[in-house]
């Protein structure tokens, strides 16, 4: 077995590895830290019903993402996907479950459950983790059935304290969670997914916001909307550029790191609208509600060392097979 020497195009390529996981990380903290100011985004719709935010940004995605798309010449794969109907079906689930997560965040904000919001997208992990037992028949690890527990453990005593479950947490996480799981079966990259989904709802979407218009209930030409007194038409139009633009930024990340690094990345998400409700919005943490954020905090430290353990594991595995075939 002979040791590996270093060479020019080793170190060189070496260099471009650290440049593209750089660059990575760059990437992904644009995209969460985006998604995790969201609360402050939506906060400025205040006097826009949740429902009709939703559907301009349902119609704006669809909009900016044409623009996009075209731009940057990806229509090839959607071609391909559209051409096939049967196949599609997968992707309304998605589109559906996407607007329903997009409805549910969008109204609480609205109504000033931004903490509620912050422990979904918190609880989502675990949720994918279950969902891959109970669907695709994963086995779990030691430590991922403990952080389940705990997670389970934490929306109990919500239940217990509050008498009532906290339904946008669990719609949050469970809708983007299936989401999540739904989404393996579309064969396209997040941007060209996004859109195709957006293109499924666009025409319900402008059918309601026609409706709304002939009803002389329509907000769009309102002005002085929210705390910065915007038009109404600059937020509802803006929504769809805000949408695209975190994925694009998530699709590089994903590119260039490790499916263990993106994950602990995710977590900035939750954290910043955690601490947006506190010191922005100034929403109560309530004792059985900061219980159940440290159970599930310890439930997330628990999976993200399962994760790490699994994936140190694997490297040495394969280097050990590289250095016995070398």
């Amino acid at each position: 077995m002979s040791q590996a020497q270093s060479t020019p195009e080793s170190d060189e390529a070496a260099a471009l590895a650290r440049r593209e996981g750089l660059k990575g990380v760059g990437y992904g903290l644009t995209a969460y830290a985006m998604w995790g100011c969201f609360p402050l985004y939506f906060a400025l719709f205040s006097g826009i019903p949740a429902w009709e935010v939703l559907l301009h940004r349902i119609l704006w995605s669809c909009v900016f993402l044409i623009l996009l798309i075209s731009l940057l010449k990806r229509w090839s794969p959607i071609r391909s996907a559209l051409s096939r109907p049967r196949q599609l079906w997968p992707g309304l689930a998605c589109a559906l479950l996407i607007a329903a997560n997009w409805g549910i965040y969008i109204f609480a904000v609205e109504q000033h459950e931004v903490l509620q919001a912050s422990l979904g997208y918190f609880l989502t992990p675990l949720v994918n983790v279950a969902l891959g037992m109970l669907v695709l028949k994963e086995r779990l690890t030691r430590l991922q059935g403990v952080a389940l527990g705990l997670a389970a453990l934490g929306l109990s005593l919500q239940f217990l304290n509050l008498s009532e479950l906290p339904w946008i947490t669990l719609s949050l996480a469970l809708s983007f969670g299936t989401y999540g799981l739904l989404r393996k079966r579309v064969a396209l990259d997040g941007l060209s997914g996004l859109f195709v989904e957006t293109l499924m709802l666009a025409p319900l979407a402008l059918l309601l916001i026609a409706g709304l218009w002939q009803a002389g209930e329509s907000r769009f030409l309102a002005t002085g909307i929210g705390p910065l007194e915007l038009p109404a038409s600059v937020l509802l139009m803006s929504s769809g550029i805000l949408t695209a633009l975190p994925l694009l930024a998530f699709a590089g990340a994903a590119r260039r790191l490790r499916l263990a690094t993106v994950g602990f990345l995710m977590y900035i998400n939750p954290s910043m609208q955690f601490a947006i409700a506190l010191l922005v919005f100034h929403e109560t943490l309530q004792p059985s509600m900061l219980l159940t954020f440290v159970l599930i905090w310890s439930g997330l430290a628990l999976y993200s060392t399962s994760t790490l353990l699994a994936h140190r594991a694997e490297s040495r595995s394969r280097r050990a097979l590289k250095g016995g075939t070398s």
